[in-house]
């Protein structure tokens, strides 16, 4: 496969998984989810990735979960599922899974904790995105899996070139890496990173690079329409948006894709709350945020990017989370 047997490009959310108040998978909250998606004219969405809390999930439960997520987009945008997991054989049971429930794709990081070498790595995907016809999308996430593939020369070019290798998401913390991912391989495979912002717009107006998968897709207003005018070329509108993004996420997630005043995760489901979408509780190890303080900063956050919060809706928030 190559970058034009896919159409991947532009805004997508890596969704959040709602669970209900004892835990389990509310399904109800995660089909408004993927309808909130759709109507904000995101491109695509990632299940099961970092910010759906994979690692908290049983097997059934991610069966499910990608099960009703593709149930629920029926179609409408393409569905990528996460099926990152400690050994290829787990992965390759949860890829021939999202193949059977109806993906239009899949993608993984390398197992979490092995530290693979490079051909550990090549030979790990290799396995894994030849397991189905689903295009596949190599995943680098050193913040999860303490291995960075854009560090080491050529294994991103390695990479692009399995069979069934259709894109790239390149979610290092060594920007100027990221920029030799697209440089290297953006002619061959899709390739999604850090270019949400103006030093983004430039990258993708120069070497190429195809768009973002942002966790949970909160400022999603902001990031749709920028890289529809990135992509399209009308980069005056693109920067006008970008800024907009910006003024949310970059006050929200730092540049080692850590957050500001809480897991990422965490703050994440608090700003969808607040935002009245249907976040759920997150799961252990992962803590909520009940803090009011923190909860006021993270809506003067959203409300001065022009974001939807009414101080009612604040208050209330603060009152609910107390009793947790």
């Amino acid at each position: 496969m190559n970058r034009h047997d896919v159409e991947w490009s532009g805004y997508w959310p890596a969704a959040s998984t709602p669970f209900a108040a004892d835990g389990s998978v509310d399904e109800p909250g995660l089909r408004q989810l993927m309808d909130l998606y759709v109507s904000q004219g995101v491109h695509g969405v990632l299940i099961n990735g970092s910010t759906g809390e994979w690692f908290s999930q049983s097997v059934a439960e991610r069966r499910q979960v990608a099960e009703v997520a593709v149930d629920a987009v029926a179609g409408r945008i393409p569905v990528v599922i996460g099926v990152t997991a400690s050994t290829a054989d787990e992965a390759i049971a949860l890829a021939r899974h999202a193949e059977s429930a109806g993906a239009d794709g899949a993608l993984a990081t390398v197992p979490p904790y092995v530290h693979p070498s490079p051909a550990e790595a090549l030979e790990f995907y290799r396995e894994v995105s030849g397991a189905t016809a689903l295009p596949f999308m190599v995943y680098n996430w050193p913040r999860g899996v303490s291995a960075d593939l854009a560090q080491v020369p050529g294994l991103m070019s390695d990479l692009a070139d399995l069979p069934n290798v259709a894109a790239i998401k390149d979610s290092t913390g060594d920007w100027n890496a990221m920029v030799g991912t697209v440089q290297e391989v953006a002619e061959r495979v899709r390739v999604f990173g850090s270019l949400s912002h103006r030093k983004g717009l430039a990258i993708m107006a120069g070497l190429g690079g195809d768009g973002a998968i942002d966790g949970g897709g909160v400022a999603a207003p902001y990031g749709v329409p920028f890289y529809e005018a990135a992509l399209a070329g009308n980069l005056d509108l693109a920067r006008f948006w970008v800024d907009k993004y910006q003024a949310i996420s970059g006050r929200l997630i730092a540049g080692d894709y850590s957050g500001r005043f809480a897991s990422p995760i965490s703050q994440l489901k608090l700003a969808m709350e607040l935002l009245g979408q249907p976040a759920g509780r997150v799961r252990r190890p992962l803590l909520e945020v009940t803090d009011a303080g923190a909860i006021r900063d993270i809506a003067a956050i959203l409300r001065a990017g022009e974001l939807p919060l009414s101080a009612d809706r604040e208050a209330a928030v603060i009152a609910e989370r107390a009793t947790w």
